[in-house]
């Protein structure tokens, strides 16, 4: 009996292994062959089929028993979608885990545009009311372009650090500036002080320097190693060419220094722009979380 037994333990180990590796390459967009985004869509198209067959007179409006439906389905969607950034404390695996709560997260958080706007009856104006559905769509617009960033930013970081010898990492480039600059500060010994001061300015200059809005942009118009490549090859270029130049050898070291930092500024905007909507969502939720507090409480003090 035993032995009889032994060959149907490898094989279901083998089918559950094979289950759960498919999992782990399922980006969280496409989870479970779509389920989220279905479970949405029939939830969207639902409130939408309903609102024109239900009749609400003198029309629809949030303060009706359908509008009142609507809002409680939307308000506890939007408590829940807040409890991400708890979740991805509580890393399981199974039908819950991460990758299925930001499934959900995302496909249910687009639901919110329909589930929200219907719950208004497309009476907008200048109260509380209107702000919090303001809010609710400015959050799940920074999230669509977070859906976005983290859809195509991976792809060209990856394809950033790719080298020939393999994926060069941030700490690599930076060490590769470091060996650079050592090598600069050797080659600039033969140069006269005022060539010489031009390659000190690249070597003192900070290579994370820059403020926020620089490094989303890519934008350093302050490189000095920029500007010693420019102002080196001015100056050789009205004086005799040598044999043993050592201009050569710190201009090609310079040259090697700028497309380092070029690819090291390039991987930090990448990493940047992964993070900046987050400098919009999670404010404008906790924003929502209290025009929605407000929104409720109007509504039942003046019930």
């Amino acid at each position: 009996m035993a032995s009889q037994a032994q060959p149907t333990a490898p094989a279901a180990r083998k089918k559950t292994t094979g289950r759960e590796r498919n999992s782990m390459h399922d980006g969280f967009l496409r989870h479970r062959n779509f389920r989220w985004m279905k479970i949405a869509t029939v939830l969207s198209i639902t409130c939408l089929v309903s609102y024109f067959l239900v009749d609400v007179q003198p029309r629809h409006n949030g303060g009706s028993w359908y509008g009142y439906t609507l809002g409680t389905i939307g308000a506890l969607l939007i408590v829940w979608l807040t409890c991400l950034g708890m979740r991805k404390r509580a890393i399981t695996p199974g039908g819950w885990s991460l990758k299925a709560w930001t499934s959900a997260h995302v496909y249910l958080g687009l639901s919110l545009i329909v589930i929200g706007t219907l719950h208004t009856g497309f009476q907008l104006g200048w109260n509380v009311h209107t702000l919090a559905w303001s809010l609710m769509m400015i959050v799940i617009i920074s999230g669509i372009v977070g859906i976005y960033f983290y859809a195509t930013l991976p792809d060209n970081l990856s394809n950033n650090r790719a080298d020939g010898d393999g994926a060069v990492t941030e700490r690599m480039m930076i060490e590769q500036l470091r060996s650079l600059d050592r090598q600069l500060h050797d080659a600039a010994q033969p140069l006269e002080p005022a060539q010489a001061a031009l390659v000190q300015a690249s070597l003192e200059q900070d290579p994370f320097t820059g403020n926020f809005f620089q490094r989303i942009g890519n934008s350093y118009s302050g490189c000095e190693t920029r500007a010693a490549i420019a102002e080196l090859r001015r100056i050789r270029a009205y004086q005799p060419r040598m044999g043993d130049d050592p201009l050569d050898k710190v201009d090609g070291l310079l040259q090697r220094k700028e497309s380092t930092l070029a690819r090291l500024r390039k991987h930090l905007q990448i990493k940047a722009m992964l993070q900046v909507w987050l400098y919009v969502h999670v404010p404008m939720t906790f924003a929502l979380l209290a025009a929605l507090s407000a929104h409720i409480f109007s509504v039942f003090f003046y019930w």
